[in-house]
């Protein structure tokens, strides 16, 4: 079975996409990627993301992998 969209905590969406960092350095890896990826921040925040949540959405997920591609 591969990825599931789904709720996910900001550390284990982040240790999907860099699964052999620890968990703090792998969320500020993929908060870094999401600042530096054109407009993904910007369609996070359509989808109620504000920054400081612990969890991501299924849809705020949706939009990081449309963006990213799935871990």
């Amino acid at each position: 079975m591969g990825f599931q969209i789904r709720e996910y905590g900001r550390a284990e969406l982040a240790q999907a996409y860099s699964p052999n960092i620890a968990p703090m350095s792998a969320w500020k890896r993929l908060k870094t990627w999401i600042g530096r990826f054109p407009g993904l921040e910007e369609r996070l925040r359509q989808v109620g993301y504000d920054g400081n949540q612990r969890n991501f959405t299924p849809q705020q997920v949706q939009t990081i992998v449309d963006a990213l591609g799935e871990p």
